[in-house]
């Protein structure tokens, strides 16, 4: 499966432009859009994919080719393994992804399905620690993916916990389109199952990411009550019926989520 780019990757600027470096934001676009679906780029691709000028994307490609962050093939611009060191730093100053694996492995041992847990960035949501069961699945997934938040469990519990305005402005800049017959584009159903979440505390996707996969996610909060994760539980969904998830999947995913919250430090 895709991973899915809601939009062209532009670089940040406050709204004086001031004390923000434009050559670094655009070369941060670059490298966001090899994970964004794009794993190998020509010049002309990634200044689409970034909204950059051609010469513009050139000049950050081979910047990042001359620091051994990507490499050149004569046609095709590649990242190297070492931006996994960049997505290393944030690794190692944070807890989370460590304190989540246990209780996901916990998951997948009592319901023999996978678990995920990913953040939210923007309209994305990220993975950061997965306990995957041992059967093959159509969705491959693994630490770093990135899924649209507005169609998958863990992005819908995610963004039920923003304030309204918050909400509503996040769900302005999404290009909802059909990645299954399943998946909402409507503005006000994908608005509308959010809110749904908010209500119930948790989601369940059906089919919007993956024909047959069915979704259950709930959010992993700190002590002070904020949401900082959310942890999924994907299956097929012959083996997710209403009443697995009301007596099994569900109960399963509150215990991890609240056995890690117990022990994360206030954000």
């Amino acid at each position: 499966m895709r991973t899915h780019m809601a939009r062209p990757v532009t670089p940040p600027q406050d709204a004086s432009g001031r004390d923000t470096m434009g050559g670094l934001a655009k070369g941060l676009a670059v490298l966001e859009a090899f994970a964004r679906g794009h794993p190998r780029a020509t010049i002309a691709e990634m200044a689409r994919a970034t909204g950059q000028s051609r010469a513009a994307a050139r000049r950050c490609l081979v910047t990042l080719t001359a620091l051994g962050y990507a490499r050149f093939d004569g046609k095709f611009y590649t990242p190297t393994p070492r931006v996994l060191g960049l997505g290393g730093a944030w690794l190692a100053a944070t807890p989370l992804p460590e304190l989540l694996q246990p209780a996901l492995e916990q998951v997948r041992a009592e319901t023999g399905e996978s678990c995920s847990a990913a953040i939210l960035d923007g309209t994305e949501v990220i993975y950061i620690a997965r306990a995957a069961a041992r059967r093959v699945m159509a969705v491959t997934l693994g630490v770093g993916s990135r899924l649209p938040a507005w169609c998958s469990a863990l992005g819908r519990v995610l963004l039920a916990r923003l304030d309204d305005a918050e909400l509503d402005a996040r769900l302005a800049t999404i290009r909802p389109e059909k990645l299954t017959p399943r998946t909402l584009t409507d503005p006000a159903a994908i608005r509308a199952a959010i809110l749904q979440a908010r209500r119930a505390g948790y989601a369940v996707v059906n089919g919007e990411i993956d024909v047959g996969l069915r979704s259950l996610a709930v959010a992993v909060e700190d002590r002070a009550g904020a949401a900082v994760a959310a942890i999924n539980i994907g299956a097929a969904v012959g083996r997710a019926p209403p009443e697995a998830i009301r007596d099994t999947l569900l109960p399963a995913l509150r215990r991890a989520a609240a056995t890690v919250g117990g022990a994360l430090p206030q954000y």
